[in-house]
């Protein structure tokens, strides 16, 4: 025996909003899993002392020049083409350090000449690895420096 329920008209609609509502709910959930790609947030100078991750200029970036210093310590420039700017990478070797130290990227109009800004960061005192803000600007040169105990190691041009 089966009971046979009939659902006024009414409520008919309203069943079908809400199927619909989560239909659609659900389709919207889905649509970033569907290889969306991520815009750079910036661009040349308007990356100045903007962050490469939250900026998404970190997805295309490659070391363009590298300094390390005695004591193992390294600095990165990296580089974003599609945002057309540059930060320093810093890395620690393994051990305890006992001072600050400093990783920086500097912004020149010419390479050696016309010096025009830098930003800094401190290299982590455990084992590991941080970076800075960026610089932006298609036909500036960059370079990174490290700064330990007084002692400044830096890259070539770039």
């Amino acid at each position: 025996m089966f009971l046979l329920l009939e659902v006024a008209p009414p409520m008919k609609r309203m069943i079908a909003k809400v199927a619909g509502t989560a239909a659609a709910a659900m389709t919207m959930a889905l649509v970033p899993l569907a290889g969306t790609s991520y815009a750079a947030g910036c661009s040349g100078s308007g990356c100045d002392n903007l962050g490469p991750v939250s900026q998404a200029c970190d997805g295309d970036a490659t070391t363009k020049a590298t300094a390390v210093n005695g004591n193992g310590f390294k600095a990165e420039l990296r580089w974003s083409g599609a945002c057309q700017a540059g930060w320093v990478r810093v890395t620690s070797p393994s051990g305890s350090q006992w001072w600050p130290r400093y990783g920086s990227i500097e912004k020149w109009l010419g390479p050696g000449t016309d010096f025009q800004r830098s930003l800094t960061v401190q290299f982590p005192y455990q084992a590991g690895s941080d970076w800075s803000n960026m610089l932006g600007s298609g036909s500036a040169y960059y370079r990174v420096c490290i700064s330990d105990n007084g002692n400044v190691t830096c890259s070539n041009f770039w």
